[in-house]
């Protein structure tokens, strides 16, 4: 007799051209990730020769009852590594029937800034750092901690080894090869500060695609999560107390901060940010107040700062950029949980549209 997982790892070639093509798309919370699969007669590689489809918005608070139909458009396609073959995950946004973008559509903005002229010349490339925490299911409580009580303090967890130590490494790992296998451009992994938190790192990736990217991991990440039976949390700072929050770096460059005299034109970028720094903080992921205190590696949230190699700074340009004189510079604001199609968009609308 077959065991459930023979039958779940079918290889579909051997009796069909059909596919699955997963649909995945952002719920009403707007860091809440839905999904369902539907039958195509065949492979697929490009997402405008997909069919659009529709589901229940009501179930989502994010439509009415009364009318209750949201249009899925897909915008990127991904190989699946769960059912592998030629099936697909499709990252998807969402329409009213009429063609207009619903409110926590944030994707559709966010594309009409990068297809910009003067946005779209520059080439504007991220790298984005995202940490997270894994909890043990039923407690809710941070994987490897005791039940009701604390580890030791930080310190020897943040890129470390050993039982006493690294606590999910095989889910971060099955996440890694499972985001290359997809054909994300996940650039690396380490444990972080605090017992239980991880971090995962996309790019560099040009434009929308980065918010693509990160969508596509992140579901990916749950899948994993949910397999093992481990929750994945994105709270900004799951833990009170002196642990440290996770956030979500974003490392960013453009074309010209790439070429030669890079240097000035990322000064001026900075400058651009700090004049809009309540607007980015507004927008860089909720519950950030309890992260950027001023501790743990963050800048007070109400105060904006840039430095060389200061990661107590609201804004870092690292020791190679300033040696060489161009290069890139990380926005260490943004929240864990926020929204990477938001957080792109405006970095590149403050810098290269903001005159």
């Amino acid at each position: 007799m077959s065991l459930l997982s023979d039958i779940i790892n079918l290889n579909l070639s051997e009796s069909t051209q059909k596919i699955i093509a997963e649909y995945i798309w952002i719920g009403g919370s707007g860091t809440d990730l839905r999904s369902k699969a539907r039958t195509l007669p065949g492979p697929v590689e490009d997402p405008a020769k997909l069919p659009k489809w529709n589901y229940d918005g009501s179930s989502t608070n994010q439509a009415p009852g009364d009318d209750s139909e949201v249009i899925l458009y897909p915008q990127a396609i991904f190989k699946d590594p769960f059912r592998r073959g030629s099936n697909i995950l499709v990252i998807c946004d969402a329409y009213t029937p009429a063609g207009e973008p619903i409110p926590t559509n944030k994707r559709a903005a966010a594309a009409k800034i990068f297809s910009h002229p003067d946005v779209a010349k520059e080439e504007p490339w991220y790298g984005i750092e995202q940490e997270y925490t894994l909890l043990q299911k039923d407690t809710n409580w941070p994987l490897g901690w005791p039940i009701g009580g604390f580890p030791g303090p930080q310190g020897p967890y943040y890129c470390g080894a050993g039982a006493d130590k690294a606590f999910g490494r095989d889910i971060v790992d099955a996440h890694y090869k499972a985001c290359l296998y997809a054909g994300i451009n996940i650039s690396g992994i380490n444990a972080e500060v605090m017992p239980g938190q991880w971090e995962f790192q996309v790019g560099p990736t040009e434009g929308i695609a980065a918010g693509d990217q990160i969508w596509a991991a992140r579901y990916i990440l749950e899948r994993i999560t949910e397999i093992a039976g481990v929750v994945l949390s994105l709270d900004p700072k799951p833990i009170k107390g002196d642990w440290n929050g996770a956030g979500a770096h974003c490392n960013y460059s453009t074309k010209s901060m790439r070429n030669d005299g890079g240097i000035e034109v990322i000064k001026k970028a900075i400058e651009k940010l700090s004049l809009r720094h309540k607007e980015h903080i507004a927008a860089y992921g909720e519950g950030n107040e309890r992260r950027l205190t001023g501790h743990h590696e963050t800048a007070d949230i109400n105060t904006f700062s840039w430095g060389v190699a200061n990661r107590g700074a609201s804004v870092r340009v690292g020791r190679d950029t300033e040696k060489q004189g161009k290069g890139y510079f990380e926005d260490r604001r943004p929240a864990s949980n926020m929204d990477p199609y938001v957080v792109t968009s405006m970095i590149a609308e403050t810098t290269i549209l903001t005159k």
